[in-house]
């Protein structure tokens, strides 16, 4: 499986951007906001998604890990496939789109090439909650949730007790981080 390509950037194709590793060109299908941000002839580090079918190879491209961890959620959902998930990727940055799944913004989903309303729906309903934004109350501000959920005793006792992860994350977001976790937990229980 190839990880991660380091090389030349040697073209930008209508359809797609060739990088040159140590004389293997290899073509790379990518978001529009990553393609624009890269340049012929300079150096690049990309995060890449292999896609094998019985009849193609296709490999797809991200500067960041982070918008290739989303894509790979979006391919997790039914209907999505890699062309598509790129598409949805296509209508804004990694954080308009997470917004908007968080948000349940399906308008904003299916401006996305392809996309009709009840994908739309379906990558809402599938991601809202693991997309690593959760939205409070007042739909103002957001928690990174995947690194602070994984290490916060505290998320996990209310997810153990049938909260969801971003359920659980809301719960806590106004309670002191100082606290001890049985503190936590009953004041999270109590809102």
């Amino acid at each position: 499986m190839i990880a991660t390509l380091t090389g030349t950037i040697a073209e930008k194709l209508p359809d797609m951007l060739v990088i040159d590793v140590r004389g293997v060109g290899y073509g790379l299908l990518m978001p529009l906001t990553d393609y624009a941000q890269l340049t012929v002839g300079e150096p690049a580090k990309l995060y890449v998604y292999e896609h094998i079918r019985e009849a193609s190879h296709d490999l797809f491209g991200f500067i960041q890990l982070d918008t290739k961890r989303l894509f790979e959620q979006l391919l997790n959902v039914t209907g999505v496939g890699p062309k598509m998930a790129v598409s949805i990727l296509n209508i804004g940055n990694p954080n308009d789109v997470r917004l908007a799944i968080a948000e349940g913004n399906v308008k904003f989903l299916q401006a996305a090439s392809g996309v009709g309303k009840r994908v739309a729906e379906r990558v809402v309903v599938d991601l809202k909650d693991k997309v690593g934004l959760i939205s409070s109350d007042t739909a103002t501000t957001f928690l990174q949730d995947s690194s602070l959920q994984n290490s916060d005793e505290a998320v996990q006792a209310l997810v153990a007790l049938g909260y969801s992860p971003a359920d659980a994350a809301v719960s806590l977001q106004n309670i002191d981080l100082n606290l001890p976790t049985a503190e936590r937990i009953k004041l999270a229980l109590r809102n």
